[in-house]
C-alpha cells in the first residue's frame, strides 16, 4: 500500500528526466559557442566541482542566479583553457536565461501532475542540491507540494548515501517499503532508495552516460506525466 511519495528534484522535475548538462549543452547549440562537447563535459565536471568546493551559491539565489554562475565558471575553464577567446564570455547571460526558461516550462507541465498527487499523498523532496532549494521551489511556485524538504547541503548528506532518503522516510512517518521514490538516476536515486525497502519509480531519459540503457527495472516511465498512470490509479 502506497501512503507517501519521495521525489528528487533536479533531472526529475525540473527536465523531466533528461540530465542537466545535455540541457547545458543545448544552450552552447544554442549560441553557437565553439566548443565540442568533450570540451564542454570536462568543463562542466569542473564547475561542479569547484561548486561543491566553494559557497559560490548563497540561500537567496534562483535558479537563473545559480544558472549564471554555473555557465559563467564553465565558459571560465574554456578561456582558461585557450579553448574560447574571452569575447564568448558575455554569453553566459543568455545561455543561463534559455536553460532557466526551459525548466520553467518543463516544471510548469510537472506542477499538473503534482496538483494530482498532492490530493493523494503526504510528499516529500530529497535533494543533492546547493543550499538554495527552498528559493527555487518557491520561483517556481514547487513548495506548496512538499510537506518537507531534505537538501543535501542543508543536512550534509549526499546522494547516494541511503541515510538521505531515510531521513525522506521519516519526514512522512512512514514505514520505507509505505514509500516510493521517483527519480532519475538509478545509482543516486533508486539504488539506495531500493536499499531501504522503499518502493521506486526510475524516470529514464538521456543520462550522463549510456551505460544505465541496459539496467532494467519493474518500474520505468520516460515522461513526468506516466506517474498519473502509475500513482493514481492504486489509490
Amino acid at each position: 500500500m502506497i501512503k507517501g511519495l519521495i521525489f528528487d528534484y533536479g533531472g526529475t522535475i525540473d527536465s523531466d528526466g533528461v540530465h542537466w548538462s545535455e540541457i547545458l549543452w543545448e544552450s552552447y547549440l544554442q549560441y553557437s559557442i565553439p566548443v565540442s562537447k568533450s570540451q564542454f563535459r570536462n568543463v562542466y565536471v569542473l564547475a561542479e566541482r569547484e561548486l561543491a568546493k566553494h559557497p559560490y551559491i548563497r540561500p537567496e539565489y534562483n535558479f537563473y542566479d545559480l544558472l549564471k554562475i554555473k555557465i559563467d565558471l564553465e565558459l571560465g575553464y574554456l578561456i582558461e583553457q585557450g579553448v574560447l577567446d574571452l569575447v564568448y564570455k558575455k554569453y553566459a547571460t543568455e545561455m543561463a536565461r534559455f536553460c532557466y526558461d526551459k525548466a520553467r516550462k518543463t516544471v510548469n507541465k510537472a506542477c499538473k501532475i503534482l496538483d494530482s498527487l498532492n490530493e493523494c499523498y503526504p510528499m516529500v523532496l530529497v535533494s543533492n542540491f546547493y543550499g538554495n532549494i527552498q528559493t527555487v521551489l518557491t520561483d517556481f511556485g514547487l513548495n506548496k507540494y512538499f510537506s518537507h524538504v531534505v537538501e543535501s547541503a542543508i543536512v550534509g548528506v549526499r546522494k547516494p548515501d541511503p541515510r538521505i532518503f531515510q531521513l525522506g522516510v521519516e519526514a512522512l512517518g512512514l514505514k520505507p517499503q509505505e514509500t516510493v521514490v521517483i527519480g532519475d538516476s538509478y545509482k543516486k536515486d533508486i539504488v539506495p532508495a531500493s536499499s531501504l525497502g522503499c518502493q521506486t519509480i526510475w524516470l529514464k531519459g538521456k543520462g550522463w552516460t549510456d551505460e544505465e540503457d541496459v539496467i532494467k527495472h519493474e518500474h520505468i516511465i520516460y515522461s513526468f506525466g506516466d506517474l498519473k498512470n502509475i500513482l493514481l490509479k492504486v489509490v
